[in-house]
């Protein structure tokens, strides 16, 4: 009988593994303006090495393929060369035996079908320019378009009031987006290559703090124009704060008692303490801003008459309605809307919950908001029902986790069915379970699975499966409407209004703070360019130089949080903030993209957005 004996990894291939971790890297710091055209071929040339050569197509097509895109980029290919490459690559997806090679073929053919111009430009100019464009990843994947390298440079330099007004040049909530922001600009942080992203969300917060009250820029002056805003949420606030800076006085049209919009009547005081919310307020309110509270569009104030007495008139008003369900007895006791609830929970209104069951139906940011506000309200038992998995949910993952570490449970593939109740009142809802199928758009399709219904009994439902737009007056004013959205131009214009402009949720649907924010800066753009004029929004903030000092391997500093028993107690803030130290480490991990590599073609500071 033969001895069998234990087998070690050999030294190649450690040093593979070690190779494939560093690429895993590289790919996910990979800046969004990478050429197709080459990130396609090194995704070619990658799988032809793992193929077994039986079949032809794999074998002798991925190397062809190859051969092809490598001329393309060397400028050795002409327009024929571009559709020899669509042909090949169909032909390989269609004729390979196996995934590593239709896979691969399939890949190049929806880029070339999909990046046609890309591949046009090497024909045609002999290089690719896209890379040139937004050479800095943190800045390319930032809506606004925020210089966050000069702001963490200095808060390196603990300048810390200029790191604020340095933000302020392109989003007027620096504070209340360093508590809540998605922080895309994260993902592709060139700090992946070497351990972890800058947390960039991280540094806002500690100079949101250690600044302190920093003045606002003081605007140009006075144009003359006049321009109403309807609605006061971040889209409306944050287009007012720059035209008042152009010099033109903007009014405010808010129907609620405070302005924010969901910021204040959305997000639960834990996420957004709202006294942080108002210290960016008062900084847009500084600028002359006019407000004018408790009126709302089409009741009280009508679209035709803003535009009779105003130069120009913006739309911003939020996704403030639900989506139903469309079940029997969702209009029950019990029954509420997840919009409606935190809104409620927001102006002070908290329904009785102490010691009842609650579930919410949904997997968005929303329903993580209202399950951990459930909690804080006392209910017994708090479920989130959502139909497809945890991995499919739209939430931030900090968000979930926060929820689960709260107590909340999970259930999982489970779409409703049926509200029960008896007299009117609720007693639970029959859930059908589901299973995961097709992938469709990258994401997994669920279908029914075949099971019973299941009951989950309890005393509030909470419906988090969407949000709408209030569209009806606009569109008996002939404002267009297309899908529940106001439907614009790309400008925010529309065709045949002149002077009237719309944009934030109201045009794209219910989005995020630093979106809204990046849509208003377009529209004080537009307004202005409307107004017969071409401001420019300069920040005059004299950047510190790129730190030389050898990088070194460095852990990301997070920011800590209260303890999960004290949090739910209350609605006091749930994170903390790093210490000086901290963010002086964190700081100076970052590797100043703004001035090395591609970051040398970066346009200059001082332009307008």
């Amino acid at each position: 009988m033969s001895r069998l004996e234990l087998v070690t990894p050999s030294k190649a291939k450690i040093v593979v593994d070690d190779i494939y971790e560093n690429l895993r890297q590289r790919i996910e710091s990979s800046p969004p303006s990478l050429c197709p055209v080459d990130i396609t071929r090194v995704f070619i040339e990658m799988c032809h090495s793992q193929t077994c050569g039986k079949c032809i197509p794999c074998r002798v097509g991925l190397k062809q393929l190859k051969k092809l895109l490598t001329d393309v980029l060397d400028g050795n290919a002409d327009m024929d060369k571009l559709n020899l490459i669509e042909e090949t690559s169909k032909s390989i997806a269609e004729t390979a035996d196996c995934a590593i090679g239709y896979e691969a073929a399939y890949m190049v053919y929806k880029s070339i079908i999909n990046c046609r111009d890309d591949y046009e430009e090497h024909v045609k100019n002999g290089r690719c320019i896209c890379m040139t464009t937004q050479p800095v990843p943190c800045v390319a994947l930032c809506p606004a378009n925020v210089d966050i390298p000069g702001y963490v440079a200095l808060i390196r330099e603990e300048r810390y009031a200029d790191a604020i007004s340095l933000i302020r040049k392109d989003n007027p909530f620096p504070t209340t987006c360093s508590f809540i922001c998605e922080h895309p600009c994260e993902e592709r942080c060139r700090r992946n290559m070497m351990d972890d992203s800058i947390n960039i969300r991280g540094l806002k917060r500690f100079a949101a703090d250690m600044a302190g009250v920093v003045p606002t820029k003081m605007p140009n002056d006075n144009t003359g124009k006049k321009v109403a805003i309807v609605g006061g949420g971040p889209a409306g606030l944050s287009t007012a704060y720059y035209l008042q800076l152009m010099g033109h006085q903007t009014t405010i049209f808010e129907m609620l008692p405070k302005l924010g919009g969901m910021l204040r009547y959305g997000i639960p005081n834990y996420r957004l303490p709202k006294d942080r919310l108002d210290e960016d307020i008062k900084a847009i309110l500084d600028t002359g801003v006019e407000i004018k509270y408790g009126l709302k569009i089409g009741k009280d104030i009508d679209i035709t008459d803003l535009r009779k007495d105003y130069d120009a008139v913006l739309i911003t008003v939020g996704a403030s309605t639900d989506k139903k369900l469309g079940l029997d007895g969702e209009d029950s006791n019990g029954v509420i809307s997840a919009v409606k609830f935190l809104r409620d929970v927001g102006m002070g209104i908290s329904p009785d919950i102490s010691g009842k069951k609650a579930a919410v139906i949904g997997g968005g940011n929303v329903a993580m908001d209202a399950v951990r506000t459930l909690v804080r309200l006392g209910a017994n038992k708090v479920s989130c029902v959502y139909r497809r998995r945890v991995a499919d949910m739209t939430a931030l993952p900090n968000e979930i986790n926060g929820a689960l570490s709260e107590g909340v449970e999970m259930i999982t593939l489970k779409a409703p069915a049926n509200i029960e109740t008896v007299n009117n009142k609720l007693k639970g809802v029959w859930v059908r379970p589901q299973m995961v199928s097709k992938i469709s758009g990258g994401r997994a399709s669920v279908i029914d699975s075949g099971e019973e219904d299941i009951f989950i009994p309890c005393d509030i439902l909470v419906v988090a499966i969407g949000q709408n737009i209030e569209t009806e007056h606009y569109q008996g004013a002939g404002v267009p409407i297309e899908k529940g959205k106001i439907f614009t131009l790309p400008n925010g214009g529309f065709r045949g209004i002149p002077g009237l402009f719309a944009g934030g949720d109201c045009a794209t649907g219910p989005s995020t703070v630093i979106n809204a924010i990046a849509a208003a800066k377009v529209m004080a753009a537009n307004i202005d360019e409307y107004l017969g004029y071409h401001h420019q929004i300069t920040s005059n903030i004299d950047i510190p130089i790129p730190n030389i000092e050898d990088k070194l391997y460095c852990a990301r500093a997070e920011l800590p949080e209260r303890e999960m028993t004290q949090r739910v107690k209350g609605f006091d803030a749930v994170e903390l903030n790093m210490n000086k130290k901290e963010a002086h480490q964190e700081a100076n991990r970052c590797l100043r993209c703004d001035h090395f590599g591609f970051g040398i073609f970066k346009g200059g500071r001082e332009s307008i957005w």
